[in-house]
């Protein structure tokens, strides 16, 4: 019965997002929006005793890995050409499940410190300049390219 409910809110809240994003200038992704808002109110059910521990648990902590994914996929579009992807993803996501871990297990101390280092990578691997110069050889050599075509 728990999963019905689980695919029944996301497919639910996955509507609500879609029938937002078309309708007002607020764009966001209804799965995304849809996944993470069920995990956000099974938690609060969990944490206020309202659902059963035992019951909704491992569904919740599911869809939190999920959006653990996601955050990883959405950000990694988002990454200047001369970072590799494969080890922002290598980093964020074991420091997103230890903070998903952390926040489920109520080990406080630990999800803070997991997500002060998740902010602290996301800085780097964003915005921080990278020792080799701002722009990459791929860059350059597109550059060099697209003066040629034209």
């Amino acid at each position: 019965m728990e999963i019905i409910i689980t695919i029944a809110s996301i497919l639910g809240i996955s509507s609500i997002a879609w029938f937002v994003s078309k309708t007002t200038p607020l764009k966001v992704c209804p799965i995304c929006a849809g996944v993470a808002g069920t995990w956000i109110w099974m938690l609060i059910g969990i944490l206020t005793n309202q659902l059963s521990v035992v019951s909704y648990q491992l569904l919740v902590a599911t869809l939190m890995g999920g959006s653990v994914v996601g955050i990883a996929y959405q950000l990694e579009k988002k990454l200047p050409l001369n970072r590799s992807s494969v080890l922002w993803k290598m980093v964020f996501i074991p420091a997103g499940f230890i903070a998903v871990y952390a926040l489920l297990s109520a080990f406080w101390v630990v999800l803070v410190a997991g997500l002060i280092f998740i902010c602290a990578i996301s800085w780097f691997f964003l915005f921080a300049s990278h020792p080799y110069g701002a722009e990459s050889k791929k860059v350059s050599d597109l550059e060099r390219e697209m003066e040629k075509c034209c």
